[in-house]
């Protein structure tokens, strides 16, 4: 990955969102297909403004596209700009696709030789990269996803199944089976679990021509299930992050995790 995407993705994990302007994203050409074989269109930012392309590519190395059959499938005429990155995907299968950008990274700072060092990059490398006499170290781990799911013909399951490592949506209302005016319930996992009490964020696309983001702000409840009441039809997005202690990296200290999904909501 670009060392400098990489850098700015953990900062997003550290702040949330309700205090720090930027947003991560992935926008879908449209999310519900027929036909035999078409074809999507993703874009990928981190911006001011939903969903508008106004300060920095989001990257695309660690993109995972998952089938309707539950198996892995590469994106095709992946580019980056200077705003935006972009891809394709041929929709070869009846059912429903997820796409994610899931980075699991690392931050580590020490002191060397009188000097305060620092280090970001990927949580496989971290171990080769920090002297073994290190004093003073610090390590953190950071696991983020992005997603948007998209459905050609009708919707199907196989493909949301999750992973059980970070923060994951897990669909109770089909997520490419939304409709304005309608209430849907979603519930979020942390490692694999329902997650309680996580605050959440929901932002309907176009906040650059709104003088407020006209933000949900709405919480877990002990299954880790949440319901969100979409007025207008269009793009949304949705927010969420968690803090905690259960990394794998040897000698780090804490985890932070964050996830940012979008869904299109139609009308009736």
């Amino acid at each position: 990955m670009n060392r400098l995407v990489f850098s700015f993705l953990m900062l997003l994990v550290a702040v949330p969102s309700t205090s720090f302007a930027h947003k991560v994203w992935l926008l879908p050409s449209q999310t519900v297909f027929s036909g035999p074989e078409p074809w999507l269109t993703v874009d990928a930012a981190v911006s001011n403004d939903l969903f508008y392309f106004n300060h920095f590519p989001l990257g695309l190395d660690n993109l995972v596209v998952v089938a309707p059959d539950g198996t892995q499938v590469e994106a095709e005429n992946k580019s980056t700009g200077k705003y935006r990155s972009v891809f394709d995907l041929p929709l070869t299968q009846q059912g429903t696709y997820r796409v994610a950008v899931v980075n699991n990274g690392a931050f580590a700072s020490w002191e060397e030789n009188g000097k305060r060092r620092r280090w970001r990059g990927s949580a496989d490398a971290i171990a080769s990269e920090i002297p073994a006499d290190a004093s003073n170290l610090r390590i953190s781990e950071s696991v983020s996803r992005v997603e948007t799911f998209v459905t050609n013909g009708a919707p199907t399951e196989e493909s949301l199944q999750p992973t059980g490592v970070g923060i994951e949506l897990l669909p109770v209302t089909h997520p490419n089976d939304l409709y304005a005016g309608e209430t849907a319930t979603f519930r979020f996992l942390v490692n694999g679990k329902p997650a309680k009490d996580l605050e959440i964020s929901v932002v309907q696309g176009g906040t650059r021509y709104r003088n407020s983001q006209e933000e949900q702000q709405l919480k877990t409840n002990e299954n880790g299930e949440f319901e969100v009441a979409f007025g207008d039809a269009g793009m949304y997005w949705i927010e969420t992050s968690h803090q905690d202690e259960q990394t794998k990296i040897e000698r780090a200290s804490s985890r932070r995790m964050s996830y940012a999904g979008t869904l299109e909501v139609l009308p009736q």
